[in-house]
């Protein structure tokens, strides 16, 4: 697919830059849309009026929005040296997630803790770990059996949040869930909300003691408790398994300093792998299912391609390369709600994006829902096609048109764990049933946290098949 370039958002380069294109707030008042009030409704309607790049405030903080692959192409890859993630957005989870990985602002520590930790991540890596997808999947689906009648309305967002802590805890610790795993989960929703609310009004501080940051405090409190008790123990006993969080200890810098984690920082490296297999498997699962039950001609094709693959067996990780359809169901459904739906970068020095000025210090935002949304990238861009991931379909489509995993040196260290476990655990589900919206619901929508859930949870009848 070739894109067309307005000449207002093209790569421009000759010429002096010209500044961003700004919201005013006389026009968000005639427009009738609120940051606050619909962060989704704002940031598509400002891309619609403006453009692929645009400057807004966020409570007087300036913003400037791309929405252009060839300018997320030039932050995360071409001019990654002049950007940083010290920006807002990950200077507001910093407080849960410390120097791990996701929210590292970058230099020297990133790039260390990235090269420790890629091998642990690679697919012959986590080719390992695909039965325990399964296992935990099946035996999920045999509790359904034994506690839910045929037809049952199931909240289907709640049984993959603890399939997700089931399988992260398993693939990294080598255990079993239990009561602390759903405290861990529990906590992580509480902070993930009010995390959510700060971003769309970050005042007063994070260091002011409201009952809110106290909360917070809390839910952070119990989270490292968690991560704690498995890092401990392995340290105290180290055992004979082979799991993630061996791999990880084990690490060294081989092109460094040829040494190991320190303590601190193994804590939250393990943390933000617990936060990110977590979180962001439950509400892609929750959005695949969702979006099946609501389109069972998807659903048969899915049925027909598992069933010729698979003949009723458990699938096995080397059946993702027989099973395309389904990989594109997991595909399409990540571009319509990738549940790391937003992005920030820090211009370190200033620079000139398609013609426009970029001051030094400003907060980039990139946004994966509008994005993925752009009617000259995406035919039909609101609908659910998982043609479109077709080798057909999406040659010439730009590189940097789709990222639900970011980009760049950045790109998320756990993407092949994660489609590996997304497309599995379908796999395993739709060989034995199918999904279908209680009659009367009305649709499920995204909410605008600090990722993107189903607002509610995702209840659907489900029918064995």
């Amino acid at each position: 697919m070739t894109l067309d370039l307005s000449p207002d958002s093209g790569a421009r380069d000759a010429g002096p830059p010209v500044p961003v294109p700004a919201v005013g707030l006389a026009e968000r008042l005639r427009g009738g849309v609120s940051f606050r009030r619909d962060q989704l409704g704002f940031l598509q309607w400002a891309a619609r009026t403006h453009g692929d790049i645009v400057r807004f405030r966020l409570f007087g903080i300036p913003m400037i929005m791309l929405n252009h692959p060839d300018h997320i192409y030039r932050v995360l890859v071409e001019q990654r040296t002049k950007y940083d993630k010290d920006a807002l957005l990950y200077r507001l989870v910093r407080p849960v997630l410390r120097d791990g990985l996701i929210g590292n602002p970058g230099g020297e520590l990133w790039q260390r803790q990235r090269r420790l930790m890629q091998p642990s991540f690679r697919p012959v890596i986590v080719a390992k770990f695909a039965e325990n997808m399964t296992d935990e999947t099946t035996a999920m689906l045999e509790r359904w059996e034994r506690q839910y009648a045929p037809g049952a309305v199931v909240n289907v967002h709640e049984e993959f949040g603890e399939l997700a802590l089931r399988i992260v805890n398993r693939s990294l610790f080598s255990a079993r869930v239990g009561r602390a795993a759903r405290d861990f989960a529990e906590a992580f929703t509480e902070a993930n909300a009010l995390l959510g609310r700060f971003f769309k009004f970050p005042f007063p501080p994070l260091t002011v003691p409201t009952p809110a940051h106290r909360r917070l405090r809390r839910a952070i409190d119990r989270m490292d408790a968690f991560v704690a008790s498995f890092v401990q123990r392995r340290t105290a006993d180290p055992g004979d398994e082979v799991d993630l969080l061996t791999l990880l200890m084990n690490a060294v810098d081989e092109d460094g300093d040829g040494r190991g984690m320190e303590p601190e920082q193994l804590h939250h490296e393990v943390l933000n792998l617990v936060v990110g297999a977590y979180e962001t498997t439950t509400n892609a699962l929750s959005w695949i299912f969702y979006l099946l039950a609501a389109h069972p001609e998807v659903e048969r094709k899915l049925h027909e391609e598992a069933d010729a693959v698979l003949g009723g067996r458990v699938p096995r990780f080397e059946d993702m390369a027989r099973t395309p359809y389904a990989r594109s169901v997991v595909e399409e459904t990540l571009r319509l709600y990738s549940p790391a739906w937003q992005f920030m970068r820090r211009a370190r020095t200033e620079d000139r994006i398609g013609g426009f000025h970029i001051p030094a210090r400003s907060n980039i935002y990139l946004n994966s829902y509008v994005l993925h949304r752009h009617p000259q990238l995406w035919d039909d861009p609101e609908s659910f096609d998982p043609g479109r991931f077709s080798p057909e379909r999406s040659a010439g489509r730009p590189r940097h048109a789709y990222m639900p995993f970011g980009g760049g040196e950045r790109i998320c260290i756990g993407q092949h764990f994660a489609l590996t476990e997304l497309h599995l655990v379908l796999l395993t589900l739709v060989r034995r049933h199918r999904f279908r919206l209680p009659p009367g619901q009305p649709p499920v929508r995204p909410q605008p946290l600090i990722t993107l859930h189903p607002e509610g949870g995702v209840p659907l009848e489900v029918h064995p098949r």
